[in-house]
Parts: structure tokens; sequence; C-alpha cells
């Protein structure tokens, strides 16, 4: 689980990053290119491009006995309350695993403090059931994640 981490942070900072040379042409530095100041505000971005989340591993909960309507139900509401955060500006970015992990899935929430985000998780409607558990953690990302909903909105033909 922390090389998966490990590699979620690594790729959205060099994807925010340009690598060059210094001067002598000796040691590599990081510059930002094309910095926008409006667009780093409405993002929260610091002076690096990143922002301060609260990500949630959703794992498997103590109660997973619901007959097949009920899970459909459950996993309904759940899939509801994942679109509402997301159009309050409070989740950016979530998604399942497909394989079978203990983790379920992810939730990124755009927060700054893992006290906020467990209010968030008291919405979901699986937390409530006992369906799933989330291990929250605060995380250091980039701040262009806070665009994916928009750009999502422009690939999706179909809403979940």
């Amino acid at each position: 689980m922390k090389k998966f981490l490990t590699l979620i942070l690594t790729t959205f900072i060099l994807f925010s990053c340009d690598q060059s040379q210094d001067q002598q042409g000796n040691d590599f530095t990081y510059q930002s290119s094309g910095y926008d100041s409006l667009l780093a505000a409405a993002t929260g971005a610091d002076a690096y491009g990143m922002r301060k989340y609260v990500m949630a591993l959703l794992k498997e909960g103590p109660n997973r006995n619901q007959d097949s309507t009920e899970a459909e139900n459950l996993q309904r509401a759940h899939l509801d309350n994942i679109t509402r955060m997301a159009e309050e500006g409070k989740l950016v970015m979530a998604g399942p695993f497909f394989d079978d992990w203990e983790v379920k899935g992810i939730y990124i929430f755009a927060v700054e403090t893992v006290e906020e985000a467990e209010e968030l998780t008291k919405t979901d409607p699986a937390i409530i059931a006992g369906r799933l558990i989330m291990e929250l953690h605060p995380w250091y990302g980039s701040a262009a994640l806070m665009k994916a909903g928009e750009m999502h909105e422009k690939l999706a033909k179909e809403s979940i």
C-alpha cells in the first residue's frame, strides 16, 4: 500500500514540474513553466502547484451480509453520495480497484483536515450501514486535481 501511495505522489510531482539544467549545465533544477496565478488561486495551489487533501482508503466493513437487493440499493446510494460531494467541490477523485485487495476504492477529499473528511464519510450510506469503512490520511498532491471533475464531465457519455 505504501508503494501505491508513493507512486501516486511521484506521478503528480513529475507532471507538475519541468526538469532543466542550471546555467553551468550541471545540477538539475525544477522550474514551473506557464504559471497561471488565477488558476493557482482557484485551485488552492501553493508555490509548487500542490495543495493539501485527505485520501480515504475504502475497505470492506464488518457488515457485508446484505441480500443482493439491499447491497444494490446501498451501492446506488453510495454513488449518489459521491456525486453530491463532487458537485459540492469536497471530493475531487473517487474510484474502485479491480483486484481482490482489501482496499476496495479511494476517495480524495479537497479538505484541509482529517476531521473534515471524517464528517464527510459519515454521509456515505455504505459507511453508515457498515458495508465499508474508511481509513483517512492527510495527503499532499497536485492542485490540478481540483479541475479533474470538469475534465471528467467532458469525457463521460453517461453518468454513474
